[in-house]
């Protein structure tokens, strides 16, 4: 599920012209924007927490290696078990060895964008696993055979419809004569449906968005509660997680725990908050037999040291993609991995290889929103700007892009020549425009004026109105 620059192209075109993806984008800036606004307002000191949480994602990033060994330390000392991961083919031979005792086993997965990432359900269905996603919006991609298009609300391209639709298809076993129209009872349904699932588990993956250096514990933030119950009722517990995930501290994971659901939701704090420590212990009533910790790296360790660090600050709440104009405008999908938005546009060159996805960091207006609400301060726009330097300098975009670019900053070079013709096009535009003060058509602009109206400038440059105008 690799995009190309092509494949960008044709999507975005495609999603743009998609009245129900369109619909869904709409409510979805009037809701998390609004809520996460009001929800920043009612919190006099959140721009101190995201300089708190910058600073606490930073020193850990610096020690990071000792934070890991701590965590490794205190997992075991709890009776779990530690596993490291350098690539996706690991980390899924790592589950599979855990599962291989449970021969064809029912598995239960709470929501987890790494798995996404590595693709382990199509690994582990392969080897005759049987294996459910349990988040709500998660369950409904599964048995659509769909990828989620947004990290938070992975199921935001689909309708309540369709939804009915695929219930009515996947639960053959039920009433066909039952009522799935109220949003409730469509509800009441999976409910049904997953408590079944989450009581025959044999193994419970659960993804983790914080990982305690000084207790070993995992830490997972949901509002369904699947998570719970995917990692206490199955035999094996395994949580996936990057190696960027573990923090010093539960003082420090609190502080980006108040930033997250406020960034992902509007919420104060997500409904769950679960912590876990190792296997069951003996005066424990519930909680797994065993407890595996699988650390996956997948091109991680490679920023360490690199203009693209500051983006294994992440926590994943998507508020970036949230205030996008371009993601807003065409969606998930378009992006062709498993991070969208300004995110994705700086991860995915960096894991999957810019040669491949060169398209992404240019999918930007810089408008500079997304690093204005990223609740840990990354210069989203600044790493896209690296990517796109490395394009440059690495020949990958088109050979008319880099002439016209090398032209661009020849007379950049040249302050006289340069005024002087950007003077002429500027009184050539206003006069080819009839003084209507905007162009239908321009044939070297057909990619804006397919869509709206091109502005004509006005008669002469800023500078010069602004000298006649002093004068």
């Amino acid at each position: 599920m690799q995009v190309t620059s092509q494949q960008f192209k044709t999507k975005a075109k495609a999603a743009i012209a998609d009245p129900q993806l369109q619909s869904a984008l709409q409510k979805m800036q009037v809701g998390a924007v609004g809520r996460r606004a009001e929800a920043v307002q009612d919190l006099p000191e959140f721009e101190a927490l995201r300089d708190k949480g910058k600073q606490i994602k930073d020193h850990t990033l610096a020690h990071l290696d000792y934070y890991l060994t701590e965590y490794e330390k205190k997992v075991i000392a709890s009776g779990g078990k530690v596993h490291w991961a350098s690539t996706p083919a690991e980390a899924k031979q790592i589950v599979l060895d855990i599962c291989a005792s449970e021969k064809k086993a029912l598995i239960t997965k709470g929501k987890s964008m790494l798995t996404e990432e590595i693709a382990l359900n199509d690994f582990l269905i392969e080897h005759d696993f049987k294996v459910v996603e349990t988040d709500l919006g998660e369950y409904i991609l599964q048995i659509r055979g769909e990828h989620p298009t947004h990290i938070v609300t992975p199921a935001i391209h689909v309708n309540q419809q369709q939804v009915s639709e695929d219930f009515y298809k996947t639960h053959t076993h039920l009433d066909p004569k039952r009522d799935l129209g109220p949003a409730e009872n469509i509800l009441d349904e999976a409910r049904q449906i997953l408590r079944e699932q989450f009581i025959k588990a044999d193994v419970g993956i659960t993804g983790a968005n914080f990982l305690l250096a000084e207790s070993g514990s995992s830490i997972i933030v949901t509002n369904e509660g699947n998570g719970d119950l995917t990692q206490t009722l199955a035999k094996k517990h395994i949580v996936m997680a990057g190696i960027d995930k573990v923090v010093p501290s539960f003082a420090d994971a609190g502080v980006l725990i108040r930033l997250l659901g406020r960034s992902a939701t509007g919420q104060e704090m997500t409904t769950y908050t679960t912590v876990s420590t190792g296997p069951r212990q003996a005066e424990d009533l519930d909680g797994p037999e065993e407890y595996h910790v699988i650390l996956v790296d997948n091109g991680r360790s490679a920023l360490l040291g690199t203009e693209f660090q500051p983006m294994l600050r992440c926590i994943r709440c998507a508020a970036c993609m949230n205030h996008c104009p371009v993601y807003q405008a065409v969606g998930g999908k378009t992006y062709g991995w498993v991070y969208p938005g300004p995110m994705g546009s700086v991860l995915t060159p960096a894991i999957v290889g810019l040669e491949k996805t060169a398209s992404l960091p240019n999918a930007s207006t810089f408008c500079g929103k997304c690093a204005e609400v990223c609740p840990v301060k990354i210069p989203l726009p600044d790493l896209m700007r690296y990517h796109r330097r490395d394009e440059f300098d690495r020949h990958l975009n088109a050979a008319s892009t880099r002439w016209a670019l090398k032209i661009w900053a020849w007379l950049a070079c040249k302050p006289g020549l340069y005024h002087w013709i950007i003077n002429k096009q500027i009184r050539l535009l206003y006069r080819l425009s009839h003084k209507h003060g905007f162009f239908k058509r321009l044939w070297f602009g057909n990619g804006w004026t397919q869509f709206r109206d091109f502005p004509a400038p006005q008669k002469g440059t800023f500078m010069q109105q602004y000298r006649q105008k002093k004068s």
